[in-house]
């Protein structure tokens, strides 16, 4: 991404703290840092102040961070970072600086009362992360490359779902074509056969598939830092009447969503619009997650669909909508799409069929 993308998100935080009364923020969530710089590494630092702008890390970045870090001063020392802002001077005594207290650990903020004690340190929360819920057009345009690799790789697997291959094989299979095709797997493929289809988060065994499973595939690729989330639900052989109604109602229920999804609708309410389709049709208790959640350089993000949710949807969010039905002993369904917020309907990226797709 181009400097000039993270001047204006660096302008934006910085006119967001001015409205909260802050003077700066000490930034030490690496998924926020990356958002504001570009620096992919695992120990950073970020300094806004009403002097300057900074990145703080150690020797092992030093090259890294000169190749990726845009628009922030960059400070590479021994140490801890808060004695490397003490060290070069970077807070002004009597500043109010906000810092994240949701990624600041109880040590860390005793390091910063005790090293910089006329500072006015206050707690903040989720401001980076309702900053990072709105995408620009980059990252819109990195989510639906990501989706498009997902959907590819989606039809390729489909021949493997047969009877006596086993679920790890198939995760394997997916990992290894992330790699080749985009930045790797978003996160662990789920991929869930028969009776461990029920569980919502399964991991990948060594049980072979059998007809009658159902199969649930929630996998997804990577593109520059930007994830995909996708799940389909395949059954292998032959649909029985269970397996058509279990399906149709979470794939009703899933449209439902769909159609529901704009700018300025209730995430509780749209939590409710999936959720009251599948309980009319009896099975509301076995719908035992939330309706969706945000996308972005982490693969749960802001705004969380769900019953507990204050939230509300806008413009150029980027949200999944996937609800299921899980059957103890038997087996679930799930239906995942991810779509781009907009006014008035929400655009759905991925391609793949939601028609329930007999695997003969």
């Amino acid at each position: 991404m181009s400097e000039q993308i993270f001047n204006k998100r660096q302008n934006i935080l910085k006119n967001k703290l001015a409205d909260q009364g802050f003077d700066g923020i000490l930034l030490v969530n690496l998924t926020s840092i990356r958002y504001l710089c570009g620096f992919t590494g695992s120990a950073a630092s970020c300094l806004i102040t009403p002097e300057g702008s900074y990145f703080i890390s150690d020797g092992r970045y030093d090259v890294q961070s000169t190749n990726q870090v845009k628009g922030l001063e960059r400070f590479i020392d021994f140490g801890t970072h808060i004695s490397i802002i003490e060290k070069n001077n970077l807070i002004k005594n009597g500043l109010k600086l906000a810092f994240e207290s949701d990624h600041t650990s109880v040590s860390q903020f005793k390091a910063m009362s005790d090293t910089l004690p006329n500072v006015s340190w206050e707690s903040t929360s989720m401001l980076m992360e309702n900053l990072q819920a709105v995408k620009d057009q980059s990252e819109l345009d990195a989510i639906r490359t990501a989706v498009e690799i997902t959907d590819v790789i989606y039809e390729e697997i489909l021949p493997m779902l047969t009877p006596g291959t086993t679920e790890k094989e198939v995760a394997n299979h997916l990992v290894l074509r992330y790699r080749q095709e985009s930045d790797g797997e978003a996160y662990s493929p789920i991929v869930a056969g028969g009776p461990n289809s029920a569980l919502p988060h399964a991991v990948p065994g060594d049980r072979s598939f059998e007809k009658g499973d159902f199969i649930v595939i929630d996998a997804a690729a990577k593109y520059a830092g930007y994830h995909a989330d996708m799940t389909r639900t395949p059954v292998v052989g032959e649909a029985t009447d269970k397996h058509c109604e279990i399906y149709n109602t979470v794939k009703g229920s899933q449209q439902a969503g769909c159609d529901a999804a704009k700018a300025g609708m209730s995430c509780k309410d749209m939590d409710s619009i999936t959720r009251d389709y599948i309980t009319e049709r009896g099975y509301g208790e076995y719908y035992n997650h939330g309706t969706g959640h945000g996308l972005g350089l982490e693969i749960h993000t802001e705004p969380r669909m769900s019953q507990l949710s204050t939230q509300t949807l806008a413009v150029n969010n980027v949200v999944t909508i996937e609800p299921g039905i899980y059957l103890a002993g038997w087996g679930g369904v799930r239906i995942e799409d991810d779509v781009i917020i907009k006014e008035g309907g929400c655009e759905i990226l991925n391609k793949t069929t939601k028609d329930l797709v007999v695997l003969k």
